[in-house]
């Protein structure tokens, strides 16, 4: 099937203030030369490490329409279209705002400690149903992820949902100018990267930057039970915005949870939004997904759509690689299940995977193991934080209880012995012991911050069936 053109050769130019001579159409755009797929223009970004323009002969030899450059590359052969501008940054940041400007679309904007990428999938899920949606892929929220993000958004979208990620202040504020969201939704303020902020205040007001490039019409979605709302929502009016709609249990939430009753394939949900009452399913266990949910509709409803459907669609919500994807794993004798959680950890999130772990039901002889990797840019707390993970997973049934990281030998020191299911310094070496130690019955959650790789544990412990659905998830690198 042929792709839709996204941005033809003149529209390009005019983005970039440059000329153009040659006629070509575009159906994609990539910053990365290795996934460059037929059609696409490849923008050659100078970053820390790599400069994509040692990258464009590659980008053309995969089927690459068109690249944008500020320096003249070499050893390409003749004829292929260069558009030679000033900084490839300030061009990708052009086709941004030239896909902002020339679409209809109600944006939204998701930030937040955590569940920022779910919510931002389940928002696209759900709107993906009523009408022609765009989001970023993955967790491509930063400075380069957002406006290839925006340059990727057709004409014709409906909806635009953009996750925005930061661990520094002043990171927000530049991509909220970028997207000008009529919606922006805060997920949550926990202690994430808190190494670099004084107090969770601190937090908050960086989230709060995404109110900067807010429509006059927009509308701030937050959480009334987080302890920062009252913060938050005097963020939003100092910067114009009128209207603030709550979601959570608080019973001053215009998006209120009234029932729930979780399970370990999902929660049964009843909840009242502006007034109407809304019984569903959501189809992700744990009760972080039930809050998630509230977040969900009260954004659906914030961007003028069907809050109903957007209900009903909640029930076959799919799980994402590396935040909760579940994997079933057969050995000779039974299997075991594994719940990825490995893309990234903070105590927020540390606490609601174990919750979900206890929730599970091993099967016959089995266990709930808990593998876990340090949690990371937590500063003065990191001690603490580490250790206080001893409750949960004693409250949470765990069983036993596998280790990896400097951090993480804190929480193994004092864990009983029998809970002490091994420790190494990374999770390379942790794999093995992991591996096996998996038995039939036995339900295994997979847990750290980003750079400690406990993916790769993950990836051991689905290499142990060889079937094709349990291929492991493909890498997802980013910012937040």
């Amino acid at each position: 099937m042929n792709k839709p053109v996204l941005w033809a050769a003149a529209e390009v130019a005019a983005a970039s203030a440059v000329g153009h001579d040659a006629d070509w159409r575009a159906t994609g755009v990539s910053i990365d030369s290795r996934t460059v797929e037929p059609g696409d223009l490849f923008v050659a970004i100078e970053g820390p490490r790599f400069d994509g323009h040692d990258f464009i002969a590659e980008a053309f030899s995969r089927g690459a329409a068109a690249a944008i450059a500020h320096r003249q590359p070499i050893g390409l052969p003749g004829g292929v279209p260069i558009i030679m501008v000033k900084n490839t940054m300030a061009a990708l940041n052009g086709l941004a705002r030239a896909a902002r400007e020339r679409t209809q679309a109600r944006v939204i904007a998701v930030t937040g400690s955590v569940g920022k990428t779910g919510t931002k999938e389940a928002l696209k899920w759900v709107l993906g149903q009523q009408a022609p949606t765009s989001a970023n892929e993955s967790s491509h929220n930063n400075h380069w992820g957002l406006p290839l993000s925006l340059a990727r958004m057709p004409k014709g979208t409906a909806f635009g949902i953009f996750e925005m990620g930061m661990n520094h202040a002043g990171e927000i504020e530049p991509l909220s100018r970028l997207a000008g969201p009529h919606v922006a939704l805060i997920t949550s303020v926990e202690a994430a990267h808190s190494a670099y902020f004084a107090n969770l205040g601190e937090i908050a007001d960086a989230k709060a930057e995404v109110f900067a490039g807010m429509t006059r019409d927009g509308v701030a979605v937050l959480n009334r039970d987080n302890p920062h709302f009252h913060r938050l929502a005097g963020a939003a009016r100092r910067r114009g915005v009128k209207t603030i709609l709550a979601f959570g249990a608080d019973s001053e939430a215009a998006v209120r949870l009234l029932e729930s009753s979780q399970g370990p394939e999902g929660s049964r949900v009843k909840a009242e939004v502006l007034g109407e009452i809304l019984d569903y399913r959501v189809g992700i266990p744990g009760r972080h997904w039930v809050m998630n949910s509230l977040a969900v509709l009260a954004t659906v409803r914030a961007a003028a759509a069907d809050t109903a459907a957007a209900a009903a669609a909640l029930d076959n919500l799919p799980a994402l690689p590396g935040r909760g994807q579940r994997h079933h794993v057969r050995l000779a004798g039974g299997g075991f299940e594994v719940i990825d959680e490995s893309y990234n950890a903070n105590p927020a999130s540390m606490s609601a995977a174990l919750e979900v772990l206890g929730q599970a039901r091993p099967g016959g002889g089995g266990r709930r193991i808990a593998v876990l990797g340090d949690m990371l840019e937590l500063g003065v707390a990191t001690a603490d934080e580490h250790a206080a993970l001893a409750a949960p997973l004693r409250s949470n049934g765990i069983g036993l209880v596998f280790t990896a990281g400097a951090e993480m030998a804190r929480l193994t020191d004092i864990l009983p012995r029998s809970m002490r299911g091994g420790h190494a310094a990374d999770a390379r070496r942790l794999a093995p012991m992991v591996t096996a130690a998996a038995g039939p019955g036995d339900v295994i959650c997979v847990k750290g911050s980003a750079a400690g790789n406990t993916r790769l544990i993950v990836e051991a412990l689905l290499a142990l069936d060889t079937a094709t659905e349990n291929a492991p998830p493909q890498r997802v690198v980013n910012r937040d």
